[in-house]
């Protein structure tokens, strides 16, 4: 779900093992249509080669002779262990600290003072966002710290946790906990890094608890076809996880955000995206980000 950020993503690397177990097409096309019923991901023939390299370790591990046994037992698992296994096994997690800035600095700037000023005037403090393929943890975090230099002392007074999903258990664990090699925190000022983390050991650190429990993490597919919150969100950050689904798959899940999104609030979506200038659903702001109409 990348900047290269969500787990949604079909990887871009090439690296493959030795030697490959082979993948006739019919077993390739069995796979891409699951892949593409079940995560949306779009697979042209150019990536068959990708495919086998990155589900080679999990067949043999499992015991499976050929694709089409695989492809029998993610069909006839009920557990969702399978399902999550090649979900885990396909996607791809690169991201970091304040990655995409502009969208950062235009929430702590323009979107979450424009979401404050509308609750205060309403009297609510029930602040809604939600970080759509949230990956490793990097951007709710992120968003999160910048909350608590919004509001400062105010935080105490607002419901201003933050909902974050993704599709692969593997990398919500890792995001839960929270820590990170140096390297991904680079792009962050040294006041931030003094104030939000605190060093594992001389290559990692980790965010604060304060920041920690503040994020509630769930695994949720964006192929659902109905989203089941019961209140629309201010703020949504989904970037970076479409661009690997065709027109058909971006345009249904765009109405699915519009429909979970409150009137007069923000979509952020990476910068190799787009929503289109002609759309009705949302009006353009800055490259990637938009509002409600």
């Amino acid at each position: 779900m990348t900047n290269g950020q969500t787990s949604q993503n079909f990887p871009a690397q090439t690296e493959q093992p030795a030697v490959l177990m082979g993948i006739s097409d019919k077993e390739f096309d069995l796979m891409r249509r699951l892949i593409y019923r079940k995560f949306g991901i779009n697979l042209s023939n150019e990536k068959k080669s990708l495919l086998v390299g990155r589900l080679q370790k999990i067949l043999r591990t499992e015991g499976f002779q050929s694709f089409d046994q695989y492809y029998d037992n993610l069909l006839q698992d009920q557990s969702g262990k399978a399902i999550s296994g090649l979900i885990d096994n396909i996607s791809t997690n690169h991201t970091y600290f304040n990655r995409e800035k502009a969208h950062f600095d235009y929430f702590k700037n323009q979107a979450l003072p424009d979401v404050l000023t509308r609750l205060r005037l309403k009297k609510s403090n029930d602040l809604r966002i939600w970080c759509a393929g949230c990956s490793s943890g990097e951007e709710p975090y992120m968003l999160l710290m910048l909350m608590h230099e919004v509001l400062g002392e105010n935080h105490r007074h607002f419901d201003a946790g933050l909902l974050a999903t993704d599709i692969s258990d593997r990398i919500l664990n890792t995001a839960k906990q929270g820590v990170y090699p140096n390297e991904r925190i680079d792009a962050l000022s040294e006041q931030q890094k003094r104030k939000y983390f605190s060093r594992c050991d001389a290559e990692h650190v980790q965010i604060s608890e304060e920041i920690r429990r503040e994020a509630v993490f769930r695994r949720f597919n964006l192929m659902n076809e109905k989203f089941p919150f019961k209140k629309q969100f201010h703020i949504i950050f989904c970037r970076n996880v479409m661009i690997y689904f065709d027109k058909e798959t971006r345009d249904a899940l765009v109405r699915r955000f519009h429909a979970a999104t409150e009137p007069g609030g923000y979509l952020f979506i990476g910068h190799s995206e787009t929503l289109g200038r002609e759309q009705p659903l949302y009006e353009y702001l800055i490259p990637a980000a938009y509002r409600k109409r």
